[in-house]
């Protein structure tokens, strides 16, 4: 008697033995859920802190506390300043400028992306810019308060005149000094060129120091900082809220999953982590 023999089944198709049907199952990558990144120091109470710190800053330059401090200071600024230090100054003051920070973190971001075939690169940067132009430049209209140098030059107002916040009366390009954008802006936007910059570093083969991504993140906004307040683009208390501020956007940055986010419009393997990836 002839014996009939079943033929194997095709890969991907259910195959027949011995009267029973074995099916290949497909097996798909579940994404874990995203969690926050962490930050130091860790919990929410640092972030309540700078907030509080923030807002009653801002109380008391309401109250007109504090401006025999700013005062002091611009007043020693200003007789300490030759020609020499006030040209350092302003060149050191560059580190502070928002728009060629937005475009070196956007260059970093667009560079690891094409490196590591993924969109989550360029987020940050993205993320950082809707952050400075919803916080920054509306808290600075809305304050109205006018720079150090408003008396020595336009519109030359009485040097009581410059310190009170709120003067709404003034044009909108004189009174725009509270808080200070440079300082904000450095603390921002250094934070996210230290986020870009290991991973990217690490694309070529390189390691990157944690004291190196430390110096990125504090020197930078430090010299910002003292050197608008030594040249009278600011007084001491704009810088300080500037200093504020910035924390607290750099703080909610880092802490933001990015390697988890979901991405449903991103092209097909464009959704790689970077910064988990060795």
């Amino acid at each position: 008697m002839a014996r009939h023999t079943a033929a194997p089944g095709r890969a991907g198709r259910p195959s027949r033995r011995a009267g029973s049907v074995v099916r290949v199952r497909e097996t798909t990558t579940v994404r874990p859920r995203a969690r926050l990144r962490p930050v130091r120091p860790a919990g929410w109470w640092f972030d309540a802190l700078l907030l509080a710190a923030l807002v009653g800053l801002t109380v008391a330059l309401t109250a007109e506390r504090f401006f025999g401090i700013d005062r002091a200071v611009a007043d020693w600024s200003e007789a300490h300043r030759p020609t020499a230090a006030r040209v350092t100054a302003v060149v050191l003051n560059y580190l502070g400028q928002g728009t060629p920070l937005t475009l070196i973190a956007l260059g970093l971001g667009v560079l690891l992306a094409v490196r590591l075939r993924s969109l989550r690169p360029v987020l940050p940067p993205v993320l950082a810019f809707v952050l400075s132009y919803l916080t920054i430049g509306p808290l600075k209209v809305w304050t109205a308060r006018p720079a150090p140098s408003a008396s020595v030059k336009d519109p030359f107002l009485p040097p009581e005149q410059t310190l009170p916040l709120f003067q709404d009366e003034l044009p909108l390009r004189f009174a725009q000094s509270y808080p200070s954008g440079h300082v904000a802006n450095a603390i921002l936007w250094y934070g996210v060129i230290a986020l870009l910059l290991a991973p990217l570093l690490r694309t070529y083969g390189r390691t990157v120091l944690p004291r190196l991504v430390t110096v990125v993140r504090v020197v930078p906004p430090v010299v910002v900082l003292c050197t608008t307040t030594y040249l009278g683009w600011h007084w001491l208390t704009d810088s300080v809220a500037g200093l504020l501020l910035g924390l607290v956007l750099d703080r909610v940055l880092h802490r933001v999953p990015w390697d988890d986010l979901p991405l449903p419009g991103a092209p097909r393997d464009w959704d790689r982590p970077f910064i988990s990836t060795p």
